[in-house]
């Protein structure tokens, strides 16, 4: 019998993908763990194993096209075998649509859901009783960005309505808003898949209350331990401190890698550390998991490891999910001070700036020293400042403690002699 081959749901937020490649043809063989397409998500790429043996009778998602999760996007079997008509491949077995009151009467139940192809797009397409079919997430990106769906064209199966098709109503209502007068400028490019993915998400938490603290950290010592890393072969950065001091931090007060929905807590066992990247197209947050079981080597080639991965476009969903912590670091960009917005489901996100020389009161006199400003943004359901400040600060003492990050990055005076 044959098997349909669905597309796969990458991560828990991901609401469709596009297939880049088919490595595979028709007709072709196909075993177990063979590579059978590429798609891309809102955050990369990724090849999708073959989990059936047999031939690819039928693609019904050819590449190009954008087809949301658990869609059948071809069949394997034996040659010969019956196979449903090609407009099932448009049925997505995910979450039910949620249903908002239209304007245009209703259409007929029965009308045949349309095959998916590449930039197919039909009108809105009401289900039965006068209601306008639109996914959960797009109807939460209708209300946010203030987008009437019942004026949205749907480009999902059978006319739904999914997300992408709110965002592009909402840039081209920005874009109308805005039009140049004649003989002026075009508009710009149309945002990137990631900019516009990461627009509703980095809204998500407008709502919840927040409070930020900010506290001056003296690198100076710290700074002078990079010539012994580099002496001692080490790629270990300063970068690796921040986060080795802020994951040590947060073992120490364990509600800011909790999080909450404003009635319960959910405490974290470990620190999956998020460390913001930013990209051409917009920023990722691969995530270091169980952080705070490695050491500051351990973290350091963790940590490198994903940020190429990042940039190469090669992350897996578990690599871009699940953070419970987040550092956001623009300190290569000569960035005095900052705030982070807060990852929705954390309760915090810490903003590094850039090591600077300040003129400041040491000891018993005036010295220049190097200062980096670090600013805490965190949810004032669960952290308060007092707590907020404390956290700050515990980081601050474990960064201006050198010496104790020269034994832990295993440079120590002993190992020097």
């Amino acid at each position: 019998m044959a098997v349909a081959i669905r597309m796969p749901m990458p991560g828990q937020m991901t609401e469709e993908c596009t297939v880049l490649q088919w490595f595979k043809k028709e007709g072709d063989q196909v075993s177990r763990g063979d590579p059978l397409f590429e798609i891309e998500t809102d955050k990369s790429n990724m090849e999708i194993e073959a989990f059936e043996e047999g031939v690819l009778l039928r693609i019904d998602a050819p590449e190009g096209a954008t087809v949301p999760v658990e869609a059948v996007v071809a069949w394997i079997g034996q040659p010969g075998e019956d196979l449903p008509e090609i407009a099932a491949a448009a049925v997505a077995a995910a979450a039910p649509a949620v249903v908002v009151p239209a304007a245009a009467p209703s259409v007929a139940a029965s009308s045949p859901a349309p095959a998916v192809t590449p930039g197919h797009a039909v009108a809105p397409g009401p289900a039965v009783g006068g209601k306008l079919a639109i996914s959960p997430r797009a109807s939460r990106a209708a209300a946010e960005l203030g987008v009437d769906p019942r004026s949205v064209t749907g480009s999902g199966p059978g006319g739904r309505i999914v997300e992408r098709d709110i965002q592009s109503a909402a840039a081209s209502a920005s874009a109308a808003a805005s039009s140049p007068p004649a003989g002026a400028a075009e508009p710009g490019e149309r945002l990137s898949r990631t900019r516009l993915t990461n627009a509703p998400r980095t809204t998500e938490n407008t709502s919840v209350p927040t409070f930020t603290v900010t506290v001056a950290v003296d690198m100076t010592d710290l700074g002078k331990l990079r010539p012994d890393l580099k002496a001692a072969g080490s790629g270990i950065t300063v970068t690796d401190f921040i986060h080795a001091a802020t994951v040590q931090a947060l073992g120490e007060f364990p509600l800011l890698n909790a999080s909450t929905d404003g009635t319960s807590v959910s405490r974290h066992e470990h620190v999956h550390l998020g460390v913001a990247v930013s990209m051409p197209a917009g920023l990722l947050v691969p995530v270091v998991r169980d952080a705070d079981l490695l050491s500051v080597r351990g973290l350091h080639d963790r940590t490198l490891e994903v940020v190429e991965s990042a940039r190469e476009g090669r992350l897996g969903p578990d690599e871009l999910t699940g953070s419970t912590f987040t550092v956001s670091n623009m300190g290569m960009f000569g960035v005095e001070q900052f705030t982070a917005i807060i990852n929705p489901g954390e309760s915090g996100i810490l903003a590094v700036s850039s090591v600077t020389p300040e003129v400041r009161a040491f000891g018993e006199g005036i010295a220049v020293r190097q200062m980096m400003r670090i600013t805490l943004t965190a949810d004032h359901r669960l952290i308060d400042g007092t707590m907020g400040a404390d956290f700050a600060n515990a980081i601050k003492r474990r960064l201006e403690d050198a010496d104790a990050f020269r034994d832990q990055a295993g440079v120590g005076r002993a190992a020097l002699a």
